[in-house]
């Protein structure tokens, strides 16, 4: 069975990149819309593989999301990527700290995504 990967963006546009480039690398995708509504999507897919999240989102932000997934849920361990415009070296340091394992630049290249994300999935 394939990787079940989730996303939480809240650009739809960006939802729908993401969804188009890990279905087309085989991937399973499942989304959310900002971090409260990933820890929701979590909960109820606690078999996620990998996470791709923005950092600047409504309601719950990145980090909080990320310290969320590493402090709170079963999932601690599954492999978080940032996918984010930021690039400032004290943000990514921050996401770091927080538990993110790996950054990504937007806007993506399919490819190089669907490779982070066979780099990190268990």
């Amino acid at each position: 069975m394939s990787k079940l990967v989730l996303t939480v963006d809240d650009s739809k546009t960006m939802r729908d990149m993401l969804r188009a480039a890990l279905t087309d690398a085989g991937y399973r995708v499942v989304q959310a819309d900002d971090g409260q509504h990933g820890t929701e999507v979590l909960a109820a897919n606690p078999e996620v593989d990998v996470i791709i999240t923005d950092i600047n989102m409504p309601r719950m932000d990145g980090y909080a999301f990320i310290e969320h997934v590493r402090h709170t849920t079963s999932s601690r361990t599954t492999p978080i990527l940032v996918l984010t415009t930021e690039s400032e070296p004290a943000k990514k340091q921050r996401a770091r700290e927080a538990g993110a394992t790996g950054w990504i630049v937007k806007p993506f290249d399919p490819r190089k995504l669907a490779a982070a994300v066979a780099r990190v999935a268990p």
